[in-house]
């Protein structure tokens, strides 16, 4: 596949599986026009029609990718959906019988064409009449009933373990009601899961398994181990090896041998089983050995190949891994292979590349897997590397002597009153020395300056957690404090910095203004107090009501209290903002 056509794809997967449908078709529709004789194509963009509530559309793309490969099953599978939701029950059931014909062992086709049949007998079959009403009292000409209005409705929901979860959730409710009123504006809520779900459950029908689901897109859906782990078998319902020749092993036991082997796929089957006891065992060189037989015998099989891939990252050949799993990938999407087993050969490739230090490739690998399909484990290692990647930047950035570069052009612009620059030179400096607690006090200044208070304080309270010794900050604070008024917090400001610097003219000039402010204008300065969260918050503790009231009837207890260095901080904000006196 054009490695471009293979992104567009990948682009669209993404989208349907996050139900950004518009998205999802554009892309698809964007790798139709690069390759228009590839079925898989068709038949995602015809999922996403479908899941998008255009079934005309859905029909047409599926028909195309039958037209492509006569012989895919799963372009009759989404014919046959795309009917079924048209209610044209009995072409449906022409479409899952003809895709029988030409693969017997498909389960999705059998599972399809039960379930149509059972819709259609529901309805009395035939064209025209359906599972979906379209107006009130009955479906679209077949004389339906609504099955939203049935007798004990909203307890079938809530008994059924399938819609428990939100029968009972207000916003379902509602559209509830309003299909009972209008049953024609059931496709308006058809993009809603729970809506699909009450359906099934009220019609005794697994819509969502129809034709493997509206939906669902090609090489998606499936549980994907560690990416240091031998892959054993797929889920149930899945194939190993190429899709016309080896149908899924038994539910109950996803180690079974799959049946219908060949000979040749039996003895890979067997050689490949001798491979994992010795990777249990740590016996790399047996299970190479084992696995290299295995790949011999069946060259198609993806999972012989990842297994492979496993020994190799577990012997520390990285880059060699990192090659097989391409050539995995590679021979699994030519033999239409189950996208578990591709998105597993992805993430293969993003732990190779995180043991070989390149977080970058490991991230671009990580998400191509999640593409082909959502797995936890591989969604938390994106989130890791994220992370990894952001902390590799931040210490790559690190560069004193840029920082002060861009400080002093920082000093230029802010002299020359131009402080939006200076802010732009000031948060450089910062990025290539974030431990310098003097840039965040410059920053600090030109957030004051353009009137971005909360900002200023901030990059202050930043400043002083790297240097709590830094008067001019404490004293920058303050000052922004008073611009926010909030004098007590301000006066308290002042005070921290004439602890460290008792002879400050510039802190001592701060503090006197705030409390002749006070004193000129207490009942002013006691309102403004009063709505000062802090203030709020102290007045409001239990405890410290008991201490003032305490205080207030003997004054010699202030002195037991001041001990304690928290109600002693707690005591001057109070004696700050003028609520309290102190002798």
């Amino acid at each position: 596949m054009d490695p471009k056509v293979a992104e567009l794809k990948d682009k669209g997967n993404a989208a349907l599986q996050a139900d950004r449908l518009a998205e999802a078709i554009q892309a698809y529709t964007e790798a139709i026009q690069l390759d228009s004789a590839n079925e898989i194509l068709y038949s995602n963009r015809s999922a996403a029609f479908a899941k998008n509530g255009q079934y005309d559309l859905a029909l047409e793309d599926a028909e195309k990718a039958v037209g492509v490969k006569p012989t895919w099953g799963k372009g009759y599978s989404r014919k046959g959906a795309a009917l079924a939701y048209l209610k044209r029950h009995e072409e449906a059931v022409q479409a899952y019988e003809e895709g029988l014909k030409h693969d017997p062992g498909n389960q999705q086709l059998k599972d399809g064409l039960a379930e149509v049949r059972a819709a259609a007998a529901n309805t009395g079959g035939g064209r025209g009449g359906g599972a979906f009403p379209s107006g009130p009292g009955g479906g679209a000409g077949g004389g339906f009933p609504n099955p939203f209005a049935g007798p004990g409705l909203m307890e079938k929901l809530q008994n059924d373990p399938r819609t428990r979860e939100f029968a009972n959730q207000p916003d379902f409710q509602n559209i509830i009601r309003n299909l009972q009123a209008n049953p024609s504006s059931l496709m308006t809520h058809l993009s809603d899961p729970r809506v699909s779900k009450a359906l099934s459950v009220l019609l005794g029908v697994d819509l969502s398994a129809m034709g493997g689901g509206a939906g669902g897109m090609d090489d998606d859906d499936a549980e994907m181990e560690d990416a240091d782990a031998p892959f054993t078998s797929p889920k149930p319902h899945q194939s190993t090896a190429s899709s016309s020749s080896t149908p899924a092993p038994k539910k109950g036991d996803p180690k079974e041998r799959p049946k219908n082997l060949t000979e040749e796929q039996k003895k890979a089957w067997d050689e490949k089983d001798i491979g994992n006891e010795a990777y249990k065992k740590k016996d790399f060189e047996t299970a190479l050995k084992h696995y290299d037989a295995a790949i011999e015998l069946d060259p198609t099989n993806v999972t012989y190949q990842t297994n492979k891939a496993a020994v190799l990252f577990e012997q520390g050949k990285h880059q060699d891994c990192i090659e097989l799993c391409m050539k995995a990938i590679e021979i699994g999407r030519e033999n239409r292979a189950d996208y578990q087993l591709i998105a597993k050969a992805f993430g293969r490739i993003g732990g190779a590349y995180v043991k070989l230090g390149d977080y970058k490739s490991a991230k671009t690998y990580y998400e191509k897997s999640l593409a082909e399909h959502r797995d936890p484990a591989i969604v938390k290692k994106v989130q890791e590397i994220k992370k990894t990647i952001q902390e590799e930047q931040r210490k790559a950035d690190i560069n004193p002597e840029l920082a002060e570069e861009e400080k002093n052009k920082g000093n230029e612009f802010f002299k020359k009153g131009d402080y939006p620059t200076a802010l732009k030179h000031y948060s450089e400096a910062i990025k290539r020395n974030p431990s310098d607690a003097k840039l965040y006090s410059n920053r600090a200044a030109a957030y004051t300056k353009l009137l971005e208070f909360s900002l200023g304080i901030k990059d202050c309270d930043e400043c002083l957690k790297l240097d709590p010794s830094f008067v001019k900050a404490h004293i920058r604070k303050a000052s922004i404090l008073l611009a926010m008024k909030q004098p007590s917090k301000a006066a308290h400001s002042f005070e921290k910095a004439l602890q460290l610097d008792p002879d400050n003219q510039e802190a001592r000039e701060g503090l006197a203004k705030v409390t002749l402010e006070n004193q000129s204008n207490p009942e002013e300065a006691r309102r403004r107090a009063m709505e000062d969260p802090e203030i709020q918050e102290i007045l409001g503790d239990p405890a410290m009501r008991m201490i003032l009231e305490q205080m207030q009837k003997d004054p010699r207890a202030v002195r037991d209290h001041l001990k304690n260095p928290e109600v002693a901080s707690r005591l001057e904000k109070l004696v700050a903002a003028g609520l309290v006196g102190m002798r």
